[in-house]
């Protein structure tokens, strides 16, 4: 799935040596510096990820099921049903097997993904097995150090068999996360619904508290109709959500519902949720979910990592999740990075995981970042000469990408929110197949050309607040700025629809995307035309009428929503 553009930045896969395809990074990114060669006995544990036996047979389903008109439509896949595209074939553990007693060497299946295989070696070994070069890299902000390899290869008797190496050519995305900030004297005006003709409360302009986003979107008060509908929000280095926090937050802002509502907690790969130890990002997210998805269920999933923000607990979430018969039918995570970070092997696979998530009937929601058209976060590494900058995974076309969006009178785009065009990932056939993408590339008028890959997959798909969402953290009101704040927002909305649906027999509402960019969909939300997301030395890319890649196709209305999904 990786587009050829700006390969000279980006991760390559080129047959260097007979034998061998190897996948290579020109340098280290941004921030790293080589320091010298791993010693050669430095443990290291390989996680080799196997070829599913029909990838393009499970993406067709997925597209069949999440397509409105469709004859599948709705009717998700089975666990089972999912498996008998992924489960890689016999032949390949066979070669994988084979090749290792080669070496004299073992692997360990992981559970629960029938594919996912460990490796014990030392840095001399993976030297040896994949061709590699194995070396200590140091982050130059933070000290950290981490063990990759700009390059490595698979023989051929292991071509078509695994799809992933880890670690080796992927790093770590060391950021540091803004930490809130406390809540200022609102400075009064009416803000208007989008959704309504009534008015907000004086106070949202500066407090978007959960009463501000029901007025502004329309959102209901009342509990769901049905407990089937479910949240679940991810939880990711070492951030833990507090559940004395979330009874303060719904005593002050949802009093109409009991202090004692809390969150289910499921844990993976060594995760925890301390209660000594509160979070900005996860109080968040837990007190958006239940503070205005009232009556639908929310379960907290902390990951736990190996490695601190390494980008495979993308995929521990997703295989997790996978496991389960009957996983929850939401699924917001408020996490990210810049996609160049995250490369070739392992960002396919991470989003063909997610992939697999939406024909289970998962809607999967990730935040597009907050750093413009920058990347994740703000850096200003990134000058007027540079391209512009993806986020992975917001940028996987098997997922729906949350912008944010600010004030309420109008609500216009929010200059944090990332987004742009993916330089992995191709523009997926609910893009290519409508206008709306490229009607907004055409109005730029040959406007950042050279500094965007156009024909990659465009995002954000959607926004949602982001400014002055207030939380209660540590028992003390902060408020939170970022498309961190507008997905478990959207996520409230998607899990209220679903209850609305399921009351009335229906199916949930699964993969987004080819709602969203069918005419039905992309006139339910809230047109944001002002504003625009900043960064690169430039003023980034503008909202307009119809979508655009700083809010999507805008904010959501529940009400045409409602509508248009046939309630």
């Amino acid at each position: 799935m990786l587009s050829s553009w700006h390969l000279a930045l980006l991760l390559s896969a080129l047959p260097l040596t007979r034998g061998l395809a190897f996948q290579r990074r020109d340098s280290p990114p941004s921030g790293f510096v080589l320091t010298s060669q791993a010693p050669s006995d430095h443990p290291l544990s390989l996680r080799i990820e196997l070829t599913p036996r029909d990838f393009p047979g499970l993406e067709k389903a997925l597209y069949a099921v999440s397509t409105p008109g469709s004859p599948q439509y709705g009717k998700y896949l089975s666990q089972d049903e999912v498996r008998q595209f992924t489960r890689p074939a016999q032949a390949s553990f066979d070669a994988l097997t084979s090749w290792l007693s080669a070496h004299n060497l073992t692997n360990t299946r992981l559970s629960p993904a029938e594919g996912s295989l460990k490796l014990n070696v030392t840095a001399a070994q993976a030297n040896e097995l994949f061709k590699a070069n194995y070396s200590v890299f140091t982050h130059q902000s933070t000290g950290r150090t981490v063990v990759r390899t700009l390059e490595y290869g698979l023989p051929d008797e292991l071509q078509g068999h695994v799809d992933m190496v880890h670690p080796a050519t992927t790093f770590p995305q060391y950021v540091a996360r803004a930490p809130g900030k406390l809540r200022a004297k609102s400075t009064g005006g009416n803000v208007t619904s989008r959704s309504s003709d009534a008015t907000v409360p004086d106070s949202c302009s500066t407090n978007m508290t959960p009463a501000c986003l029901q007025g502004l979107y329309g959102i209901p008060t009342a509990p769901a109709a049905t407990n089937a509908s479910r949240i679940a929000v991810a939880g990711f280095e070492q951030q833990f959500a507090n559940e004395a926090d979330l009874q303060k937050f719904l005593q002050q802002f949802r009093p109409d519902i009991s202090p004692n509502t809390t969150f289910t907690l499921q844990t993976t790969n060594g995760g925890t949720n301390p209660q000594n130890d509160p979070s900005l990002e996860s109080d968040l997210d837990t007190q958006m979910t239940i503070g205005l998805a009232a009556g639908v269920p929310t379960t907290y999933i902390s990951v736990g990592n190996q490695e601190l923000q390494d980008p495979v607990g993308y995929l521990n979430l997703a295989q997790f999740l996978l496991n389960q018969t009957d996983p929850p039918q939401v699924l917001s995570v408020s996490y990210g990075g810049t996609e160049l970070v995250t490369m070739g092997d392992v960002g396919n696979t991470i989003c063909n995981a997610y992939a697999q998530l939406g024909a289970r009937g998962v809607t999967v929601l990730f935040a597009s970042g907050d750093g413009g058209v920058s990347g994740g976060q703000q850096d200003s590494s990134c000058t007027a000469s540079d391209p512009f900058r993806a986020v992975f995974p917001a940028s996987c076309p098997y997922l729906t990408a949350v912008g944010g969006t600010q004030n309420g009178n109008p609500e216009i785009a929010a200059d944090l929110s990332s987004g742009g065009f993916s330089d992995f990932f191709p523009a997926p056939s609910y893009q290519t197949g409508s206008s709306y993408v490229s009607n907004y590339i055409a109005s730029l008028n040959g406007t950042y050309e050279g500094r965007y890959n156009a024909s990659g997959r465009a995002f954000p798909d959607i926004a949602a607040m982001s400014e002055f969402v207030p939380i209660i953290w540590e028992g003390r009101v902060f408020e939170q700025a970022g498309t961190s704040a507008a997905t478990p927002i959207f996520a409230s909305i998607v899990g209220l629809l679903n209850a609305e649906l399921l009351a009335a027999g229906k199916s949930t509402l699964g993969f987004l995307n080819p709602f969203l960019y069918s005419e039905a969909g992309a006139t339910a939300f809230n047109d944001i035309t002002a504003g625009s997301n900043p960064g690169c030395g430039g003023d980034g890319f503008p909202a307009t009428a119809g979508w655009d890649p700083v809010t999507g196709f805008g904010s959501p209305n529940y009400a045409k929503l409602k509508a248009a999904v046939g309630l």
